[in-house]
């Protein structure tokens, strides 16, 4: 199973018609985390006029809620949860906060913003992909650690880290759908001369063919 979320927790601000819109958005897993980085964004920006959110959560989208936070149905927390769904993304909420400026946007101008507030934020947390993935250790005799090194380079596996003993061990990230193939490789590279440990099933952040442990 895999999934597309948001890398990064990160704002975005920008001005429409003097009306000041910053928007902040967070990778979340529950709906308590949702609730709770709203909470946080309202006491920060408590003089603010609107504090409107969107969230999806959950591999199969299945949590959506979002809030017009008093501005008029239909204008403000909609169009953010409509760019959520609209990215291909879940497990990320958005708080955009606006500032009234004393010019009203009406209801296809606050539409507009809210949505720009949402898109933007998407794009400054950055896109990325979720797979399910293991940790694979690799242990071979030292005579092999440079054809094994040639292999990951040719093959664009990062190795994450090497442990010397009276041994070698290589630990990359794998994800799970491929780990028999990788096997089979090192296996045959080797002549069946390595061992390997297996770790947790876990997501990871995958960029271009990296694995990436989500801290």
């Amino acid at each position: 199973m895999s999934y597309y979320t948001i890398k990064d927790e990160t704002s975005f601000q920008f001005e429409e018609k003097k009306s000041i819109f910053i928007s902040n958005i967070k990778r979340v897993y529950t709906e308590e985390d949702a609730k709770e980085f709203i909470q946080n964004i309202k006491t920060q920006y408590k003089d603010a006029r609107h504090n409107v959110y969107a969230y999806v959560i959950g591999e199969k989208t299945e949590i959506q809620r979002y809030s017009d936070d008093g501005e008029p149905q239909g204008t403000a927390g909609i169009p953010m949860l409509e760019v959520i769904k609209k990215s291909g993304i879940t497990d990320v909420v958005i708080v955009v906060t606006r500032y009234f400026g004393g010019i009203l946007l009406g209801t296809g101008g606050l539409a507009r913003a809210y949505s720009k507030g949402a898109s933007s934020a998407i794009k400054e947390g950055k896109i990325v992909l979720k797979v399910k993935g293991k940790a694979l250790n690799i242990t071979v005799n030292y005579d092999l650690l440079g054809k094994l090194q040639y292999l990951c380079e040719k093959k664009m596996w990062h190795i994450e880290s090497l442990e010397y003993t009276d041994k070698v061990k290589l630990m990359i990230y794998f994800e799970i759908d491929t780990l028999e193939e990788v096997k089979k490789t090192f296996i045959e590279i080797t002549s069946g001369n390595c061992q390997f440990v297996e770790g947790e099933d876990t997501y990871y952040f995958k960029i271009e063919n990296r694995l990436f442990l989500d801290k």
